[in-house]
Order: structure tokens, then sequence, then C-alpha cells
């Protein structure tokens, strides 16, 4: 089979939509084009009646039941909705909120706009191996504490934190429990029953969906979880997220959530398998490549490498053909090394020199071979240009020299 260029491996960032879903949305575009909120001509049924079915796939997924699937415009703003709603209504209870330092953008920044706002915000590290695990959440939890919002899988690294003994010390202490799991819904089973969780943002375009839809599980039972808007206008969603719904982008999202239950098994195994493919021939090549967090618990389809003595930014020019990222895609825009990487104790240096690769539906054997060719011959092409590299081959301790200023 030949190789199409580029190849992609950066589907932690977004995946392509997978044909199939694209095919359920067609319709909605130009045909089936009602309001869902029409409720007076069969236009409006129409698109009622698909957005409830995507409700049911959603909700399926997750283990959840359909009523308690509110839609978003994305992962971003199921967040800023869970955090912001659950610290607006239940302030009078208390202004405590857990959370972690190594956690996405779209968490750790309304947590700091809310720590302006007066609310005290517990800022948990990670050890090593980049987990959270429930002992810190134990710790952390205090009388005035009214929620604990922990990722489920980390988007550049892939480790999984302890999302259902964390689920049992909130219930334990009728705490709220959000967990942000963009990366973990499609990939690996996921279910709010079984760990307890109160609310969970996931997001269409992560499981070969379209861009620019998500969704927020919101808790109706034990305990009935209640949100303080933040978009107010027309009472859709239950009142807790006014405007229009994109009728066209929920169809994908069910759709997509149906295909990622039919196939999660089968997916997950191939992609395992390849991720360990390439993981096991780079380290056998090249000596100073590391995982970072843990081999164990982690996402099937991730592998985050660092390449000791080189520039990452430096590598990803290198192997320009591979669509590959240094850091997470919604940060890097910035040359500051990784924050994921750097609250897990790893160093500025291995931080710089950091690959992400995030396989996905459509990588193929021929893909991971190529890529572990070109990462091994780029590697060992800088090395051969760098003096530090030539250094620690003659046995100095680089820690130990003192560099001269100009």
């Amino acid at each position: 089979m030949s190789l199409t260029f580029p190849i992609y491996l950066d589907h932690n960032a977004t995946t392509p939509m997978d044909p199939r879903v694209l095919e359920a949305m067609m319709p909605y575009f130009c045909e089936k084009f009602g309001n869902a909120s029409s409720r007076n001509h069969a236009f409006g049924w129409a698109a009622e009646d698909a957005v409830s079915t995507a409700r049911g796939q959603v909700a399926s997924l997750i283990g959840a039941d359909a009523k308690e699937i509110i839609w978003t415009s994305g992962s971003t703003e199921s967040n800023n909705l869970a955090i912001k709603g659950v610290a607006e209504m239940y302030k009078e209870k208390g202004k405590h909120i857990i959370t972690a330092v190594h956690e996405h953008k779209a968490v750790i920044d309304p947590c700091k706009r809310l720590a302006k706002e007066g609310y005290d915000i517990t800022w948990l590290e990670p050890d090593h191996t980049g987990i959270i695990t429930a002992d810190q959440v134990r710790e952390a939890v205090r009388e005035d504490t009214i929620l604990v919002t922990i990722m489920w899988a980390n988007n550049e690294i892939g480790t999984l934190n302890e999302i259902h003994e964390i689920g049992k010390i909130c219930k334990e202490k009728s705490i709220l429990f959000h967990t942000d799991a963009t990366q973990a819904v499609g990939k690996i089973p996921v279910s709010v029953q079984d760990a307890g969780v109160d609310l969970l943002s996931a997001s269409a375009h992560k499981m070969y969906g379209p861009k620019g839809v998500g969704c927020l599980y919101v808790r109706r039972r034990r305990p009935r979880v209640r949100l303080t808007p933040i978009i107010d206008g027309g009472g859709h969603e239950r009142g807790m997220r006014s405007g229009t719904l994109n009728v066209t982008g929920i169809v994908g999202f069910g759709a997509a959530a149906a295909l990622c239950q039919q196939e999660m098994d089968k997916d997950s195994a191939r992609l395992e398998q390849l991720r360990d493919r390439l993981e096991k021939s780079i380290l056998s090549q090249l000596d100073g490549a590391a995982i970072n967090g843990t081999p164990e618990k982690r996402l099937p389809q991730t592998s985050n490498i660092s390449f000791a003595w080189v520039e990452g930014e430096s590598l990803m020019m290198a192997i320009k053909e591979i669509a590959v990222s240094s850091g997470s895609a919604c940060t890097s825009a910035s040359l500051e090394p990784s924050y994921v990487l750097k609250s897990m104790g790893v160093g500025d240096e291995l931080a710089h020199s950091s690959l992400r690769f995030g396989l996905g539906r459509i990588t193929t054997e021929e893909e991971i071979d190529y890529t572990i060719e070109k990462v091994v011959a780029g590697v060992n092409k800088l090395r051969e240009l760098s003096p530090l590299y030539e250094m620690v081959q003659e046995g100095v301790d680089l820690s130990t020299v003192q560099w001269a200023e100009h």
C-alpha cells in the first residue's frame, strides 16, 4: 500500500470526520432544515426528532439518561458552564473548588477567573506519572468544598486519573464531581453511573464528529444538579444553555457516538498495538528517549515521547511530512515548554524535546513504520549537529557544566 502525505498523527488535537457521520448530517443542511424549537409544524418536528435521537446516542455512550445531555458548542463551553454554573449556584454552601495544575486550559482558566472573584481554588499536583489520585482529593476536601473538577484522560500524555475512586469520595462527602472527559469519551469505556460523575464535558470533533458541537452531562437524580446558566435567552436545554440548536452538528455528534460505541473495542485494540510498535521501535533505536506519563494507565492511542538533547520544534521540522504536536494544540502558539510535563517534574530541556503522537481510525501500519524510520533518522541527524550530545557521549555530566556568560 502506498503512503499518502502528509501523515496525520495528531488525533488528540482533532479527528477527521468519519464519512458515515457526514452522511447522517447531510439531510439536515437543506431538506430537513427546521428549527428544533419550532413546535408548530413538520419542519420543526423533524429537527426535534433528530436532536432527540442524537441525545439518546450520546447518552448511551456515557451511560447516562438522554434528558441529562445539554448541547453546547464544545468542551470549552461545557467546562465553563459546569465550573462557573456550579460556583454561582452553590456559592451559599461554599466557595472552595479542587482541580489540578495539568488540566486543560478550558478548566484552568475558568478556575483562575473564579479565584479573582473570591473563590478558593486548590491546585493538586500530579506525581511523575501524571496521575491525580483519590488520596490527593480526599486530603484536599474541606467543609466548604462545592466542586471537584479532574479530567478523565490527559490530552498531552494520555494518562488516566483515578476517576472512579474520586467519584466515591465526592459521593461520600456530598460534593459535586465534574470531569473533562474530552479525550476519553469514544476511546475508552466511560460510564457516569459507575464513576459517580455528576457533570461531564465532551466534544464531537475528538471522536470523528464535526467541530463546533459538544455536550455537558448534568446529573438529574441523586443528586439533581442545578446550574446557573452562562447564556440566557429563550430557556433552551432545560434553561441551562439558551440558543437555537446546531441541529446538523448535533446529528453528527449522535452518529459519531453511535459509531464509537460499536467500534471502540476493535479500534482500541488495533491502535494500542500500533502505538506499542511505535514506542518499542523508537526506544530500542534511540538512547535518551523516554515515554512521558505511565505506560499502563493511559489512552490506547496516545504516546508522548521525550528525545534528550534534541529540540522539539527542530525535530518537528525534520519530520515535517508527519503531523504531530509538541505540547498541546490549544496552547502551542507559545514557545513555553509544556506545562503538563513540567507539572510532572520533567525538566525544561526534556519538556522542550517532547512530541505527542495521536493515532486514530485512519492510521495504518505503513504510516507507523514510516514514522519510526523518520523520527529515528531525524533525531540522529539533529544529535550529530549538537555539541551537547557529543559531550554526553564523552561522559560529561551536563548538569555540572558551568556555562560561560556573554
